[in-house]
């Protein structure tokens, strides 16, 4: 392979990205012109060359219903979460118990593992505060907790964040993974004296 094609190949996989930049460089002027165009080409173009981005190995597809599918439970979770945390936030009792919890997760790729982290994060009520990339574990603080039970249906939450995401944007192997079951690591609420 020439040099030549190396650099064809390469702006051809930042074809998404240079557009995206353009893109972004219209709307912060506010206005569509040629100048703005031609303009934010040539940023776009000398962004990419001077700040050259790693090739992400895998990439992700796109699997338009799984995606729908993805879209609409991560509306109904913001919904819910800012509805319970708004509540948490007033109640006259205030604040339960919050926790810090470890997930095991089953896909091994940095990009699904960047998608999942940043979909739970949106999320009210819940952050990624640790990813252990080597073991796929996620820790999370969660806000408000009743009770073991509690602890257990978070897990699940994320593992169905997982699984949604995968089959959205997961290759053929990174969905046929999610069959495995991964080992549940301890865990350890926060607010409470483990002595």
């Amino acid at each position: 392979m020439t040099a030549s094609d190396v650099a064809v190949r390469r702006l051809r996989n930042q074809v998404p990205l240079l557009v995206s930049l353009v893109l972004v460089w219209n709307l912060l002027w506010g206005t569509w012109s040629w100048a703005n165009l031609i303009s934010g080409t040539v940023v776009a173009l000398a962004v990419t060359w001077l700040l050259p981005l790693p090739p992400v190995a895998g990439g992700a597809s796109f699997h338009p219903l799984a995606v729908v599918h993805f879209l609409g439970h991560l509306i109904r979770d913001l919904a819910l979460s800012s509805a319970q945390v708004a509540w948490d936030a007033i109640r006259p009792s205030g604040l339960r118990y919050g926790a810090i919890i470890s997930v095991q997760l089953r896909t091994d790729s940095d990009l699904l593992l960047t998608m999942i982290a940043e979909t739970l994060c949106l999320v009210p009520g819940s952050i990624v505060i640790d990813l252990d990339r080597e073991k796929r574990v996620f820790a999370l603080h969660l806000l408000s907790v009743r009770d073991d039970a509690e602890l257990e249906e978070q897990r699940v939450r994320v593992r169905a964040t997982e699984d949604r995401v995968v089959r959205a944007f997961g290759s053929a192997a990174d969905i046929a993974a999610l069959d495995q079951q991964p080992d549940q690591p301890a865990r350890r609420p926060a607010g409470r004296s483990t002595s």
